[in-house]
């Protein structure tokens, strides 16, 4: 069990406070297994203060930053002056980290060192890092250092802070993975010296590994086993005949199975066994591995396992039976809506992936704690029902469905895949630098702030039906020369008042608008300023809806429009995806977690606050800006996908649900109690989330000619973005968007189908938007014109 070495070149250093730096110094396990109270989950050995060994010629200032360092984090650190003696201390002490000096050739050859180490058993799993001048011109060739056996270059930098980051970003990183290949050979040793017997298939159920104590007890080689299908391996007629459906129904769907079965040796005699089959899940959910441990039974103590075999066994039976007629959706929201359904929210289900026992009391446990204590004395129909309800429950997901037809829909798989994932690990060094860069300034043909009595007539005109839906924000974009966002936004915040409500003047409105619109990327063929425009131009139609005035104060509508104006400032136009397999700085300052949100929402926060002739927030006093700040976070933050469903969820469910039974209940003008639904500070949240999320992608809601433009366009980003996966030699994310073979029609389609459809229906309940409704009917049906016809493209061949 090995890896290549690798090298990560990186010139810049994401900065921590100390106290931030030290509470994250522990690392967070990731859970291997997905099911409840699996004891293999996780990482099982708890890794040691790492060790550093320092090798410098003499002693400076980047030799005592990186000493300080290591004492900050805690590591356990030596110094060695020689080559010699470097190699002599390695050999005693086997450190996890190696920092050799190769600024200066004079005082000893870093390479030929490195050379010396990595010829040394122990060295394994080292992780040597070679510090270097800082290059002149042009980056310098690292193949002499991978050549060496270095895995990383470290530029000179004496700053103590940043030699304590790059420690801090080596020991969670490259470390880490080398000392879970340590641990994952421990573990190995285990499994060969445990004395029950252990096997390992694939998610095929074809043969991968036996221990020792398999082969004792049931009398095969490893070499008989390894490589063969379990059906190929001769089974006991002792067994119920639908014993194994049985089992394999119940494993298949990530479950864990434990009972009593009989299993043939070798020489044909049938032997009882206490079994436990867990399925081990990988990234996606999917199953890769089936873990079987086998204990024998003898006679002393078959019959105190008889009960738990009946046990078993009944309790296979109901998880077998309980399944074949359950709903495969966590939610139907066009149920709660009263809108027809179509069946496509039949092929939706949730996750069942469990959840693992919690050592400390979170609400949800106590409410399964109650039930299961409930299901002890109740009859066996109301035990069977609770058994489902703790089911739905003990996930991991509550408000994420997943695929029910992966396989046979990849544009689909493809699509969800790459919006609500934070992207793979990465396979290989490459290393994409997304640096996270000084904020542009206003360019110098901008210097002078525009006045809405100075916008020409021939850009006025284009904006004269800004507050209706058919709205063309295309034609603004031609005519503005791809500055829309400034002028409209000036139209729509004076519409709304804005500086009124911010006690700022117009010049300083200006001023924000014009230096955030010169921070989206023009570049971008999808997130540029046109898009954000467009979103300003929907959360403002939306905004102005009877329902919607009812649930905001003045306040939240002020975030909302300063939210849609900076949601995706400087976005690179690449997914989250992309930039967490890329290695990005952003990726690694924000923990591969919302990256390009909580980028946008900083940024502009940034932005605004650095100078005040475009700080719209200068006059307002202070507990009112942390309202609107924590608000504008919020909404900025709600447009990431990886919890959509679970936003749309709890809209529907604390919103759409309670006004439904108010109407149902005769109370369509019980005024305060419909207030009460719309005004309590946990649902003027969902709403605030609900609008920017609707805003943000409601481009299948737009006019037929507008949302075939805005799919042209997201394509294109798409294919731009797979195009460079594959010149970086990066996992590509989302395989169908290749611009040669990529049909956009099914693309669009899926889009609709997964993320559009139930939540505009639920939007559409509350805020009542038949016009987008009905633009979104014609333009599903356009895309399935197209893909019925075999058509790849954005619109049908000329006749």
């Amino acid at each position: 069990m090995g890896c290549a070495s690798s090298i990560h070149i990186s010139d810049r250093v994401v900065y921590h406070s100390g106290k931030e730096s030290e509470d994250s110094h522990s690392p967070q396990q990731t859970n291997t297994t997905q099911h409840q109270g699996n004891p293999a989950s996780g990482l099982l050995l708890k890794p040691p203060s790492c060790k550093v060994l320092l090798v410098f010629a003499k002693e400076d200032s980047q030799s005592n930053g990186f000493c300080w360092a290591c004492e900050k984090a805690n590591f356990r650190c030596s110094v060695a002056r020689t080559p010699e003696s470097a190699l002599e201390c390695f050999l005693e002490k086997h450190h996890d980290l190696v920092i050799i000096d190769h600024r200066h050739s004079r005082h000893f050859d870093a390479e030929a060192l490195c050379r010396s180490i990595r010829a040394t058993n122990s060295s394994e799993n080292t992780v040597i890092v070679a510090v270097v001048k800082r290059p002149d011109r042009e980056e310098a060739s690292v193949m002499p250092l991978i050549n060496a056996g270095f895995n990383r270059r470290y530029v000179e930098n004496a700053n103590i802070m940043t030699c304590y980051n790059e420690l801090l970003q080596l020991e969670h990183g490259e470390v880490r993975a080398q000392f879970k290949l340590r641990a994952g050979n421990a573990i190995f040793t285990a499994l060969e010296q445990s004395q029950e017997a252990i096997e390992i298939t694939s998610e095929d159920q074809v043969i991968q590994y036996v221990n020792p104590a398999y082969e004792s007890i049931m009398g095969y080689q490893q070499g008989e086993l390894i490589g063969k299908e379990i059906i190929e391996v001769p089974k006991s007629e002792k067994n119920k005949p639908d014993l194994l459906e049985t089992i394999n129904s119940c494993i298949r769907k990530g479950k864990e199975w434990q009972g009593i079965y009989y299993a043939k040796k070798k020489n044909g005699d049938s032997i009882q066994q206490n079994v436990r089959i867990t399925p081990v899940i990988g990234q996606g959910g999917k199953i890769r591995h089936y873990v079987s441990i086998n204990r024998p039974l003898n006679d002393n103590n078959r019959s105190e396992k008889s009960s738990e075999r009946v046990q078993a066994e009944s309790q296979t039976d109901i998880q077998s039976s309980k399944h074949k007629d359950r709903r495969k959706g966590s939610l139907d929201v066009r149920s709660t809506t009263s809108r027809g359904s179509d069946g496509s929210s039949q092929r939706r289900h949730s996750s069942m992936a469990r959840i693992h026992s919690m050592t400390i009391e979170a609400p949800i446990t106590k409410v399964i704690n109650i039930i299961n204590a409930a299901q002890e004395s109740s009859p066996m129909p109301v035990a069977e029902a609770l058994d489902r309800v703790l089911e739905i429950l003990r996930t991991t997901e509550l408000y994420s469905p997943q695929l029910g037809t992966k396989d046979e829909d990849p544009h689909t798989n493809d699509l969800v895949g790459g919006l609500m994932t934070d992207g793979l690990r990465r396979l290989s060094g490459n290393e994409y630098i997304f640096s996270t860069k000084h904020p542009h300034h206003i360019p110098s043909h901008l210097t002078t702030p525009l006045s809405l009595n100075d916008i020409p007539p021939r850009i006025a005109q284009t904006m004269e039906n800004e507050d209706s839906w058919d709205f063309d924000i295309f034609n603004l974009e031609a005519a503005t020369m791809k500055r829309p966002l400034t002028y409209l936004g000036l139209k729509i915040f004076s519409r709304f008042g804005v500086c009124e409500f911010l006690n700022c003047p117009e010049a300083t409105l200006r001023s924000w608008l014009q230096v955030i619109e010169a921070n989206y990327h023009s570049s971008n063929s999808y997130h540029n300023s046109s898009h954000a425009a467009d979103v300003l131009h929907a959360t403002a139609y939306f905004l102005c809806k009877e329902r919607v005035k009812q649930s905001l104060d003045p306040i939240d509508e002020v975030a909302a429009l300063i939210a849609a104006t900076v949601h995706d400032v400087d976005h690179p136009g690449r997914t989250n995806s992309f930039l967490c397999n890329a290695g990005s700085e952003l990726a690694i300052l924000y923990n591969d977690t919302a990256v390009l949100e909580s980028h946008h929402a900083a940024l502009a926060f940034q932005i605004t606050t650095r100078d005040d002739k475009c700080n719209i927030f200068k006059n307002i006093e202070r507990n009112e800006y942390r309202t609107l700040r924590q608000a504008i976070i919020d909404m900025v933050l709600a447009t990431e996908m990886t919890k959509h469903f679970e936003h749309v969820n709890k809209f529907v469910n604390s919103i759409n649900k309670p006004l439904a039974a108010l109407e149902e209940n005769g109370g369509n003008n019980d005024e305060e109690s419909v207030k009460s639904v719309l005004t309590t500070p946990e649902n003027r949240i969902l709403v605030k989330r609900m609008l920017i999320k609707c805003a943000d992608i409601s481009n299948p809601c737009r006019p037929q000619e507008l949302c075939i433009e805005w799919a042209g366009r997201i394509s294109e980003e798409y294919f731009a973005q797979t195009d460079e996966e594959k010149r970086q030699g990066l996992p590509v994310v989302m395989p169908v968007f290749d611009r040669n073979t990529c049909s956009i029609p099914k693309s669009q389609i899926s889009f609709i189908d997964y993320f559009i459809t139930d939540m505009f229906d639920a939007w559409d309940a509350f805020a009542d938007l038949p016009n987008l409704m009905q633009h979104l009917d014609n333009n599903f049906k356009y895309w399935k014109s197209l893909d019925e016809r075999k058509l790849h493209s954005l619109r049908p061949p000329p006749e």
